[in-house]
């Protein structure tokens, strides 16, 4: 019986020093998980990147103290490690593309390339960041499309930010007519858009003969703009230009072509 007694006290001993640990785990868990927090929001990290460091955090202290309270039981837990981190790696190898976006979605989030509301351009695809996930990064289309890009391109391939400056630069092409009066067509070009409250004065707009093509004399025309403004403004200056130059009399001139007719002979007649 003494035996028997010793051996229910050890047992009832390490039953409740295993609840102790799972406690400690747990409280300390919430306490790790809070200053984690405090510390991420004072340097202003992504809240999305704070919920999931936060998640990690969590997860892994009480797995430690759950391994830890299973070996105060008594049982041996280096078979347990060994099964743990051998399904682990084939998980891991299951599903490294899962893991390489989840990667880059780490590293998007940390570095902060582009944010929820900016318009980006990346996989052949331009669209409004609605928002920023783990494994892939949520895009609107212009035409009210959901794009769902994985963050594994975004981070593999080339990326623009169109929203990165808050302006814009609109590169515009006008053709004229040769026998047009280039001084006179540039002159209503700079009334157009010194007339447009929408182009900004600085960086100051630039207008220039941009090339001798074979039909036209084709004027780069470069106002900036702010983001909200580019597409807007970029219909309105084609249409306001097309009417000021019919007004002034400058011809904007359709391709065409010289044909030259040599008559010949023909045998036998």
């Amino acid at each position: 019986m003494t035996v028997q007694a010793g051996m229910l006290t050890l047992i009832l001993t390490r039953i409740v020093y295993a609840a102790v640990i799972l406690a400690v785990g747990y409280w300390g868990a919430k306490m790790v998980v809070f200053s984690v927090k405090g510390i991420m929001q004072r340097r202003q990290v992504d809240p999305t990147l704070i919920s999931f460091v936060s998640n990690l955090t969590k997860a892994a202290i009480i797995v430690f103290a759950c391994i830890a309270a299973i070996h105060q039981l008594g049982i041996q837990t280096t078979s347990l490690v060994a099964v743990v981190g051998a399904a682990g790696l084939a998980i891991g190898l299951a599903l490294k593309d899962s893991l390489g976006n989840f990667a880059a979605g780490v590293m998007i989030l940390i570095f902060r390339q582009f944010r929820a509301g900016d318009v980006i351009e990346a996989a052949g695809v331009i669209g409004l960041v609605e928002s920023l996930h783990i494994f892939s990064t949520q895009l609107k289309s212009g035409d009210n499309k959901t794009i769902y890009i994985p963050n594994g391109k975004l981070i593999g391939d080339n990326l623009i930010n169109y929203s990165a400056k808050g302006i814009r630069r609109l590169d515009l092409v006008y053709g004229v007519s040769y026998n047009a009066d280039l001084a006179e067509v540039k002159r209503v070009l700079e009334e157009i858009l010194a007339s447009e409250p929408r182009v900004l004065s600085d960086p100051e707009p630039f207008i220039g003969v941009l090339e001798l093509a074979d039909n036209s004399v084709n004027f780069a025309v470069r106002p900036w703009v702010n983001n909200a403004d580019y597409w807007p403004l970029l219909f309105h200056l084609n249409e306001t230009v097309k009417l000021r130059f019919d007004q002034a009399g400058i011809g904007i001139p359709f391709p065409q072509r010289d044909v030259h007719l040599y008559p010949h002979e023909i045998a036998g007649a």
